[in-house]
């Protein structure tokens, strides 16, 4: 499976699911279960790379921003999120995070912003198809720390200053 293959499997959940990230889960599993396990344990790289890969301080002062606070655990689950919203979605919000005011169009707090379910999607297909575990993916762990500059997520001056268009559009 290569990247292209990998976002158009998100893409296609969640137009199936119409956005709701649970439902998309669920739609991502049912499609991941017509593969075969290589192609399953390949989805899975591609989504923990980029899991990996998401884990950085100026992304989680924008998921504080747009869930109001953000703990390690929610910011998890907005990672798989933000992942399950697509290629565009995902690389423009690692390119400029304050991007995500213009990015999303609609932001319901109530479900969006988690989605943890489908961090589980291909673990949860790999074990139906093989009925064992997802083997380890030989894949780089998820750094210690985030990558960059640490700053005080609790500081609403300094979100406000860091991401003027998010904080205009979701806190103001």
């Amino acid at each position: 499976m290569d990247e292209t293959e990998f976002w158009e499997l998100m893409d296609a959940s969640r137009e199936a699911a119409e956005g709701d990230p649970e439902e998309q889960a669920d739609m991502l599993v049912e499609r991941l279960l017509q593969l075969d396990p290589e192609s399953v344990l390949d989805f899975a790289r591609h989504f923990e790379s980029r899991f990996n890969r998401s884990y950085r301080w100026d992304l989680w002062g924008a998921a504080w921003v747009l869930l109001d606070g953000a703990s390690d655990d929610a910011f998890d689950s907005f990672r798989c999120w933000l992942i399950g919203q697509g290629r565009h979605v995902f690389e423009g919000a690692l390119h400029d995070p304050d991007s995500l005011a213009d990015l999303l169009e609609d932001f319901d707090e109530e479900i969006d912003g988690e989605g943890e379910e489908l961090g589980y999607a291909a673990d949860e297909a790999y074990e139906q198809l093989t009925g064992t575990e997802t083997p380890d993916l030989d894949i780089p762990p998820t750094p210690a720390e985030p990558e960059g500059t640490p700053f005080d997520l609790e500081q609403d001056s300094v979100l406000a200053e860091r991401y003027p268009r998010l904080w205009d559009r979701f806190r103001s």
